[in-house]
Parts: structure tokens; C-alpha cells; sequence
């Protein structure tokens, strides 16, 4: 519940200047949800802030889903596939304060003790800064349908890692 909570703050927080509000309403619970297969893999990180919320959370995936809450459970070949970096939420208190940093730096070092080669995410229009400054690099562009009819512009970005 404090990360479903967490993921409502973050977008219409952080997201308003990028996403419309019938974008937002769209993406919340399928594109931007948390995939409960990142915990039961011990793939997913939050950072606690105060009194059960949180200041931040994200994580990485082994698996062939790029986002969204329901996952398969297919996996990839950390020797051919590049790790999924999943599901980053940043609460708008703690923005700007090196919470998603931690966070991507914790993926980023679990992933490759896993024998993952690279990364790669879906990025918000919001995100990509982030993941940019990270070494991202932006590899293709596109929407992602929404169940209300909206496209939720996002862009697929890797890194060697």
C-alpha cells in the first residue's frame, strides 16, 4: 500500500509538467504499477523516509518484462539480454536529492554481480534526465496504448554496464 501510494505522489507530482491528467489517470496501475515478482525476486529496493512511506523505490528485473504490474515470468540470458531496470518512483519531497541515484547505483551493481552486461529501461519523458546522467543512452521512441485511449510517450534507452 505505501508504495502504491508512493507511485500516485510520484506521477502526479513529478509528472504533471510532461503527461496530461488523462495520461497520468491511464498509466496509473498498469504502466506505472509495481510488479510484485521484483519483491518476490529480492530485485526491488525502497529508500524509508518517515513514519511507513517512502522516499523512493525501484528496481531490476531478470525477467522479459519492461514495465507495467503484470509480469510473465519468462527469463532472459544475462550472456545475450540486458538486464530490465523497473518500476522507479521518487515521493516529490525527496526529489533532486539523489534518491533515484541510489537506488539506480544499487540495480546497477546487483545487476552485474548477476553477469548482466548492460541495462536497459522504458523511460519516462520525466525520467530520461535521470537516466541520462546515468549513461542511458536513448535508443527509440514510441507510445504505449492506454486502456482510456491515450498514448503514454516513453523511450527505450540501454547502457553497458
Amino acid at each position: 500500500a505505501a508504495i502504491e501510494r508512493l507511485i500516485t505522489r510520484s506521477v502526479n507530482g513529478l509528472q504533471a509538467g510532461d503527461y496530461s491528467p488523462a495520461q497520468r489517470r491511464g498509466a496509473i496501475g498498469t504502466v506505472f504499477a509495481l510488479d510484485p515478482q521484483l519483491i518476490e525476486d529480492g530485485t526491488y529496493f525502497a529508500v524509508d523516509a518517515r513514519d511507513g512511506a517512502f522516499a523512493g523505490c525501484g528496481g531490476w528485473s531478470f525477467r522479459q518484462k519492461a514495465h507495467g504490474g503484470d509480469a510473465g515470468t519468462a527469463r532472459i540470458d544475462p550472456a545475450t539480454d540486458s538486464a530490465r531496470i523497473r518500476a522507479f518512483f521518487v515521493d516529490p519531497d525527496f526529489a533532486r536529492r539523489g534518491v533515484g541515484s541510489l537506488i539506480m547505483q544499487t540495480c546497477e551493481a546487483a545487476a552485474r554481480d548477476a553477469g548482466f552486461r548492460s541495462l536497459e529501461l522504458t523511460a519516462t519523458v520525466t525520467g530520461e534526465h535521470l537516466y541520462a546522467r546515468h549513461g542511458f543512452v536513448p535508443e527509440r521512441r514510441y507510445d504505449i496504448p492506454l486502456a482510456n485511449g491515450q498514448g503514454l510517450p516513453v523511450i527505450l534507452m540501454r547502457k553497458p554496464i
